[in-house]
């Protein structure tokens, strides 16, 4: 084959250090459109971005020439980097270590899509710890519970 060609959809989620309620409304829209452009800059396309205070949700399609450790890496950098920029309240804020990436299927999109949406909605009924746990179980990954909010 000639061309490389590819389609990888990803549901990426990862919360604030310490899970400190650090995104305000007032800058909430704002720092997801910022990721939205770190994400075009990385040639990737973004999806849908929403989250709550604690934590993002990001749904996008990947470029192939990037790894998922990296493409995290870069949004996460540069958006701490950035939000730093806005604000005394915001001069200590970070982003845990780690994070969550999921492989998506098409047929599923809009489900995620929606669900990403209606993320402050959903965590009236169900802590980010537990969406957290239950997804992890949902894609079978193996984890240690001592190491999940470091």
């Amino acid at each position: 084959m000639s061309q490389s060609l590819s389609q990888l959809y990803v549901h990426i989620i990862f919360h604030t250090k310490y899970n400190q309620p650090l995104i305000r409304p007032e800058v909430e829209k704002e720092l997801y459109a910022y990721n939205g452009g770190i994400i075009k800059e990385n040639a990737s396309v973004p999806i849908k971005i929403n989250g709550t205070e604690d934590h993002i949700h990001i749904l996008a399609t990947m470029s192939k020439n990037i790894a998922l450790a990296k493409f995290v890496e870069e949004i996460k950098r540069n958006s701490s980097r950035w939000i730093k920029t806005k604000g005394e309240e915001y001069q200590h804020f970070a982003w845990q270590g780690g994070y969550a990436g999921y492989s998506v299927s098409q047929s599923v999109i809009e489900r995620v899509k929606k669900y990403i949406e209606n993320q402050k909605e959903h965590h009236k009924k169900v802590s980010f710890q537990e969406e957290y746990v239950q997804f992890l179980a949902e894609y079978k990954i193996d984890f240690d519970k001592n190491y999940l909010w470091t």
